[in-house]
């Protein structure tokens, strides 16, 4: 069990070198995640990170960086993977609250994980979801 659950978003900010608040505030979440083993991620993110970052990034990450993200940052806190029964949920999730069924799937993964807190600047910030509080990091105080 974890206590935050990151989407990929927030990696993707570790790169972004048009908004620097954004990618600070990613660097401590990220940080703070792997110092204190506190936090997980799901299949969906690893597999949407590393494609941003090789694909989609104005400079693209090569694979051989890649590699080593994954090795260092996302396979420590990756504690999800896909099951019929993640699924499920997904689609239970997207038709109760009208998530996208990838959303949904996010929301599934962090309730899987045990988790009580999901970063990502694409749902409701603070809508609350069996347990699960759904944060932006990123939003303007």
């Amino acid at each position: 069990m974890s206590d935050d659950f990151i989407d990929s978003n927030v990696f993707v900010y570790l790169f972004d070198e048009t908004d620097e608040r954004k990618r600070e505030i990613a660097g401590g979440i990220v940080e703070f995640a792997l110092q204190a083993h506190s936090a997980s991620i799901s299949l969906q993110v690893v597999q949407e990170t590393l494609n941003v970052l090789t694909c989609k990034l104005p400079t693209p990450m090569t694979a051989e960086d890649a590699g080593r993200f994954l090795e260092r940052v996302l396979g420590p806190l990756w504690r999800v993977s896909p099951s019929q029964t993640l699924y499920r949920r997904a689609l239970d999730l997207q038709s109760r609250f009208r998530y996208s069924f990838y959303d949904s799937l996010i929301i599934a993964s962090a309730l899987d994980a045990g988790c009580t807190r999901l970063y990502s600047e694409d749902l409701q910030d603070g809508q609350r979801i069996e347990g699960l509080t759904l944060e932006n990091p990123f939003r303007e105080l």
